[in-house]
C-alpha cells in the first residue's frame, strides 16, 4: 500500500469492510460470489524476466523472535516473520517455477490491495502470476552478497519480486521480508496462539503517516525486523536451519551467504527502515532508500517533524536516495533527504525516475500498464500509481540504479 507516502490519502485508507470481505473469503464464507469472481478472472499479470547470467532459485523461511512480542497484536507473544529468498541457482531442472503469491494471499490481495490502489475488483487472476524463480533449486555454491528488502508500508514482499529476481540473476542473494501486522496480507505455514488463521492482514485503517505513534512503531519494528533477520542469516551461514517449522532448505544456501557484503534496500516505509538500519547496524555496508521519508510526521500540517537519527547524524557508509518525479510528498520528503546529504560527507547519492510516481519501484510498474491496456484500469489511476512512464523504461531504470549501486559498494572480494 505504500502508506506513509503522502498525498491522496484516500488511496491508502484501508476500509474495514474490505478486510472483513477478505477474511470471510479465506474462511470459506465467500459462497457462490467468490466462485463467480474466480470464473471471471481472465487476465494473468506478467512479470518482466530478470537479467543476469544465472538462473534464479527461490525458497521461503518462517522466522520467530522469542524475545520480542508482536507490536500490533498483544495476543501474539513472539515476533513472526515470513521471508522469500531469491538466489543464483546451480541448476533448475525439475524444480517448478514459483507463483508470485500463494492462492490464499492472492485472494486477500484481490480484495484489499485492489481496493486501496484502485485496481480492478474483477477480471484479474492474481494467483496465477508466475515468477521466473525455481522453487528450492540447488544454490550456486559461491559466496554472494546478501541484500535485504523491506517493502512499502502495508505492501506485501511479493510486490518486490521483479527487482529481487534481477538482483539474484546478477549474482546476489536477496532476502525479501514481510512485516506482519503492517503488511496487507501474509500467509504463515502454521497457526499460532493469538493468530488462529494462517493468513494475517494489516491492522492499518488509515495512512500511518497521519499518526506519529503508529509511524514510529512501524519504522522501529521494521528496523528491528531487519536486524533480527541478519542474525538468523548468520545462523544459516554457520550450518544451522533457523526456519521455525524445520522445513528443509535448498542445498548450499548457507554457504552462499557472504555476510561480509550486506546491503539493505526498501521502498517507502521500507526505504526509511533500510536507511535507519544502515545507521544502527555496522553489519550493513550499504543501503538504498526508494522514496522513504527520513523524518517523523509533524505535529500539525505544514510543521516539520523530528528527524530520524540517520538524517540527524548522517551516514558514514554509502546510501542511495532514489525518488520519483511524480511523488505527491516530494516537497515534504526533501527536508529530511537534504538533511542526511548535508551531514554525510558526500556518501549519499541521489537519483530520480522522471515521469514516474511512487509505486514505480514495485511490480506495479509492469502490472499497472497491463491492466490499463486490458481496459481494467483507468489512465488516471495508472498514472497516480506508477506515472506515465512505460514499463520497458521504468523497470530498466530502477533495476539499473539499484544493481549498479550495490555492485559498486559490495564488489567481489
Amino acid at each position: 500500500m505504500g502508506v506513509g507516502a503522502g498525498g491522496r490519502v484516500d488511496r491508502r485508507t484501508v476500509a474495514r469492510s474490505a478486510v472483513t470481505v477478505a477474511a470471510a473469503a479465506l474462511l470459506g464464507a465467500g459462497g457462490p460470489g467468490a466462485a463467480q469472481g474466480r470464473e471471471r478472472a481472465r487476465l494473468t499479470p506478467r512479470l518482466p524476466a530478470p537479467g543476469g547470467r544465472y538462473p534464479v532459485g527461490v525458497t521461503t523461511l518462517c522466522l520467530v523472535d522469542p524475545d520480542r512480542p508482536d507490536p500490533w497484536e498483544p495476543r501474539i507473544r513472539v515476533r513472526e516473520l515470513m521471508l522469500t529468498v531469491f538466489y543464483p541457482a546451480r541448476a533448475v531442472h525439475g524444480h517448478p517455477v514459483a507463483r508470485q503469491m500463494t492462492e490464499a494471499a492472492a485472494m486477500v490481495f484481490g480484495q484489499l490491495d485492489a481496493a486501496v490502489h484502485h485496481l480492478p475488483a474483477s477480471g484479474v487472476n492474481w494467483a496465477a502470476t508466475r515468477t521466473h524463480a525455481h522453487t528450492d533449486a540447488p544454490v550456486r555454491d559461491v559466496p554472494a552478497p546478501v541484500l535485504l528488502y523491506s517493502p512499502g508500508g502495508g505492501d506485501p514482499r511479493t510486490l518486490g519480486t521483479g527487482l529481487a529476481e534481477d538482483l539474484a540473476g546478477h549474482g546476489a542473494v536477496v532476502v525479501a521480508l514481510d512485516h506482519p501486522g503492517d503488511t496487507s496480507e501474509v500467509e504463515f505455514p502454521v497457526t499460532r496462539p493469538g493468530r488462529p488463521e494462517k493468513v494475517r492482514t494489516t491492522v492499518f485503517r488509515s495512512d500511518p503517516r497521519s499518526d506519529a505513534d503508529v509511524f514510529r512503531t512501524m519504522i522501529e519494528t521494521r528496523t528491528a525486523d531487519l536486524r533480527f533477520v541478519l542474525g538468523q542469516l548468520a545462523v544459516l551461514a554457520a550450518g544451522g536451519n533457523p526456519d521455525a517449522v524445520g522445513r528443509a532448505l535448498p542445498p548450499g544456501l548457507g554457504r552462499a551467504l557472504d555476510l561480509r557484503r550486506v546491503g539493505v534496500y526498501g521502498h517507502s516505509a521500507g526505504g526509511t527502515a533500510a536507511a535507519q538500519a544502515l545507521h544502527e547496524d555496522r553489519r550493513i555496508r550499504v543501503a538504498v532508500n526508494m522514496e522513504g521519508y527520513l523524518d517523523h510526521p509533524g505535529p500539525a500540517p505544514g510543521r516539520p517533524g523530528k528527524l530520524f537519527p540517520v538524517a540527524r547524524d548522517g551516514v558514514d557508509r554509502p546510501l542511495l536516495l532514489l525518488g520519483s518525479a511524480g511523488f505527491a510528498g516530494r516537497d515534504e520528503r526533501e527536508r529530511s533527504w537534504s538533511a542526511v546529504r548535508a551531514r554525510s560527507g558526500g556518501r549519499v547519492r541521489r537519483g530520480e525516475i522522471a515521469r514516474g510516481a511512487h509505486w514505480v519501484f514495485t511490480d506495479y510498474a509492469a502490472i499497472a500498464p497491463q491492466l490499463e491496456a486490458a481496459g481494467l484500469m483507468d489512465v488516471a489511476d495508472r498514472r497516480a500509481l506508477v506515472g506515465p512512464i512505460g514499463p520497458a523504461e521504468s523497470v530498466s531504470l530502477v533495476r539499473s540504479w539499484v544493481r549498479r549501486f550495490f555492485a559498486r559498494h559490495l564488489p567481489r572480494e
